[in-house]
Parts: C-alpha cells; structure tokens; sequence
C-alpha cells in the first residue's frame, strides 16, 4: 500500500482507538489528573503515536496493547477505590499549605511549592489578600482549595434568614430553527405554548430563532439570528 495512505489510515485508527479507551475510562480522565492518571494518558497517547507512525509493527499488536493498557488501568482503579493505601500511592493525598490563617512553609518546602507560586493560585481563585485566608489545601489534582475567614465569606440567604426556592437549570426549547420537543415536554410544556410565547415577542418564524431557552424562573430567553440594532 502507498505510505502516505497507511500513514492516514494508521493515524485514523489511533485516534478511534484512543477515543474508545477515553470513553471507557469515563470522564474521571478528563478531570484534574492525579500522578496515576498523567502516567496512564501518557502511556496511552504513546502507543497510539506508535501506532500512527511506527509502519514496522503490526497494527493487531498495537490493539493489543492499547486494550491490555485500558483493562490494567481499569483494574488499578478499582482496586485503588477499595484499598485506601493504594488510593494514596496513586492518587496522592491532599496538603494543608495554610492552616487558621498561619502558612505551613515545612509543608510548602516538601512540595517544593513557592511563595510567589501560593500567591498566584489564590489569585486564581480570586483572592488577593493573603490574610483573608482561613485554609488553602493543595489537592492531589494540583487545584488549591482556600476556605475564607468568617468575616470575609459572601453572605448566603441562609445568613439573612430569607427563604428561597429551588432553583433548577435553564433548558435549551430552541436551537438552530429548531425546536427541541423533548425539552419541552420534560418542562410539561408543547409547542403551542411555545409559538404563543414567540408571538409575544413578534416572532413568527421558528426559523428566525438561534438560540431560546427557558430560564429557571419560567421566562423565555431568545436569541434571533439578526438581532436589531
């Protein structure tokens, strides 16, 4: 076969297998990595790119090995879930870096984790003054989690004693022209409460809508193609 022409193939088949593994390893893969997860997508990403290129190995050894990498790392999960030890070796735990508002440089130093380097996640999680901080704990995934001191926490209506209703989702009834039928009856809503709702605004035509979604509190957003001016 010409060799440009494996070479397609072999990368079109890379890809369907990497995605396929993905999938099967679920979305927990595409969160924040622990230690286990970056060793276990780079070995994936690798013999895919073996697969792609390497034009003097079989493709069937590669499935093989593609499949035997999925199942080990299935294996390894599921037995890090019901044995916390291992969890702890793969994962890796959690470090408090500041605790009751004091900074524990031992901790910092351990992880090689620097002042300049504390200062820019809490700016990330939109804190700028350090001293309004009651505990940062750096989590195995790398992501910094702050807790605020009491006094410079966002009120909730809980603090007010005010009551509030349930919120929900907004649900997408219009995408593209198009109207999501599901949608509509999963919110006990039809079409004709649609079309009377669009009338209202002045719209005829369905067709004429890019985008309408019902809010939460029962009102209709709508986004038209060629919005005035």
């Amino acid at each position: 076969m010409f060799e440009p022409l494996t070479i397609i193939l072999r990368v079109v088949l890379a890809l369907i297998l990497l995605l396929a593994a993905t999938k099967f390893l679920t979305k927990r893969s595409l969160a924040h990595l622990t230690y286990f997860d970056y060793v276990a997508g780079v070995t994936l990403g690798t013999i895919a790119g073996n697969l792609a290129f390497n034009l003097k190995i079989g493709i069937l050894n590669f499935i093989l090995s593609i499949t035997v990498t999925t199942l080990i790392i299935v294996l390894v999960a599921y037995f890090s879930l019901k044995y916390e030890p291992l969890r702890r070796v793969l994962a890796g735990e959690p470090t408090i870096l500041i605790k009751n508002g004091k900074i524990l440089e031992n901790n910092m130093a351990g992880l090689n984790y620097s002042f300049d380097y504390l200062v820019q996640q809490l700016r990330q999680e939109k804190v700028f003054d350090i001293d309004q901080v009651e505990f940062s704990i750096l989590e195995p995934s790398g992501k910094l989690s702050v807790q605020l001191k009491s006094q410079f926490r966002p009120l909730t209506p809980q603090d007010l004693n005010l009551s509030t209703s349930y919120g929900g989702l907004a649900t997408e009834v219009i995408l593209d022209g198009k109207i999501i039928g599901k949608n509509l009856l999963q919110s006990g809503l039809n079409h004709e409460w649609l079309y009377q709702e669009l009338n209202k605004k002045g719209i005829k035509n369905t067709e004429d809508v890019a985008f309408a979604v019902l809010a939460t509190n029962g009102n209709l957003y709508v986004d038209l193609y060629r919005d005035e001016e």
